[in-house]
């Protein structure tokens, strides 16, 4: 069950992080889509950065 959680938490924060990338890309007026594709990325990092702390910290 622990992994369900993990698995929800990284969907919640890819979605948030790809979510707010759009909206401030559209609000900024920008043809490419940096933050789009940067704040996802960024959040993926930071849960896998987690998940690697999580799993040592069993040992």
């Amino acid at each position: 069950m622990r992994y369900v959680g993990l698995a929800t938490q990284w969907m919640i924060m890819l979605g948030g992080g790809a979510w707010l990338g759009y909206k401030l890309d559209k609000y900024l007026g920008w043809n490419f889509p940096l933050f789009l594709i940067l704040f996802p990325l960024i959040a993926l990092v930071v849960s896998l950065w987690g998940l690697i702390k999580e799993l040592n910290k069993n040992k």
